[in-house]
């Protein structure tokens, strides 16, 4: 027969026995009560299962016999559910959800570049402190203001002071949008136009991301490619034949590619892995050089000390190469891509087709490539004239 223990009554009613009487408060918990063989108030125990251990643990709460009988099954359930939690995570402490920095922690776990996002503009910034209950439009807002006005670091010097700019638009989109997604997982959109509406500052601005304008010829890549360093060359030439994110192509490893059918299975990306691409006759002799010798999982593009390309690695050899072959200022590794992706869509390419290779929407293909389609278009027009 089912044991109501919440009912101060029905627990004095039990009779004593060494077995506890047992109350299911969900799958796998169970609160459990002793009745005192002497008249005492009686004592409680915690019982969960154990999925790893394929067993139940207990755990004995004592007799709570300082609070009321009426708080005391109150009590004792708090303290059955948690010692279920502590079981139910393989022994850790979960830590609820508090504060703003909480949420973020849990949202960034496992990906690097996010935690490293967050202990630049969160961690130590007031808002970290704030509790997600009390979160408001105006916490949120002055997070902003404060990130705009952060400069944005520009190089890391060994020497001197680090050179810094302006943030711009485009920057604190990026900076924010990992904030409010985080943010977005554990509190709903407050009413708009009001105070609750901690969502509204974190919009991103419109119309941020500026037209890459910097484009080089192809004399112009063989050129750089003919000045860059001997470690970097293989790197730098396959940035010039593939239109992929300069990190993606760093990613890359011998498994990778399919040496037979020349086909490229794109991993970390900011598009998202296992895209895959057909690679032209030129990129295809290049990715089964870098791969001839190589473990699977090994950096296809490795450095000579064995690591893969970084940002930080890659942009001081492409600088100094730019420099010698007296390219314009300003050539990054991104200029690279966008040289080919331009050439791709001058060729002719479906803005689509681009996109998809390329990794990126064909949204932005059209808003930072549409005019090459429609100058092209205006030519084949002209051609008409009577």
């Amino acid at each position: 027969m089912a044991v109501d223990l919440s009912k101060v009554k029905e627990r004095a009613a039990l009779v004593a026995r060494r077995e506890p009487y047992w109350q299911r408060l969900r799958s796998g918990c169970f609160l459990g009560f002793r009745p005192s063989r002497r008249g005492g108030a009686g004592t409680w125990i915690a019982r969960t299962y154990a999925e790893d251990e394929r067993s139940y643990r207990s755990k004995a709460l004592g007799d709570f016999a300082v609070l009321p009988g009426k708080d005391q099954f109150a009590a004792a359930k708090k303290e059955a559910e948690s010692f279920a939690d502590f079981v139910e995570a393989g022994g850790e402490v979960r830590s609820p959800l508090e504060n703003v920095g909480d949420a973020c922690r849990a949202f960034a776990s496992g990906d690097k570049d996010i935690q490293a996002r967050f202990r630049r503009f969160v961690y130590d910034d007031p808002i970290s402190k704030v509790k997600l209950t009390k979160l408001r439009r105006h916490h949120t807002r002055a997070w902003r203001e404060r990130l705009e006005a952060r400069p944005a670091l520009v190089s890391r010097r060994k020497h001197g002071d680090p050179v810094t700019r302006t943030r711009s638009p485009a920057s604190v989109n990026r900076d924010q949008a990992s904030l409010r997604t985080a943010l977005g997982r554990v509190l709903a959109p407050g009413a708009p136009n009001s105070e609750a509406a901690w969502q509204e500052p974190l919009k991103p601005i419109k119309n941020a991301v500026k037209r890459r304008t910097l484009y080089l010829s192809r004399d112009q890549r063989r050129a750089l490619l003919h000045e860059i360093d001997a470690e970097a060359e293989p790197f730098v030439r396959g940035l010039c034949l593939l239109p992929l994110r300069p990190g993606a192509i760093a990613a890359l490893t011998p498994a990778q590619f399919d040496q037979q059918t020349s086909e490229l299975t794109v991993g970390e990306d900011k598009a998202g892995g296992n895209r895959r691409i057909i690679v032209p006759e030129d990129a295809g002799r290049l990715l089964r050089r870098e791969a001839d010798g190589k473990l699977p999982h090994a950096p296809l593009f490795m450095r000579c000390n064995g690591k893969p390309w970084t940002k930080e690695t890659w942009k001081v050899p492409i600088a100094a190469a730019a420099k010698a072959a007296k390219l314009p200022n300003g050539v990054t590794a991104y200029t690279l891509r966008h040289s080919v992706i331009t050439d791709l869509v001058s060729a002719g390419l479906p803005l689509l087709t681009v996109a998809q290779i390329s990794g990126t929407s064909a949204e932005m293909i059209e808003r930072h490539y549409g005019h090459l389609c429609r100058h092209a278009a205006a030519e084949a027009l002209a051609s008409l004239a009577l």
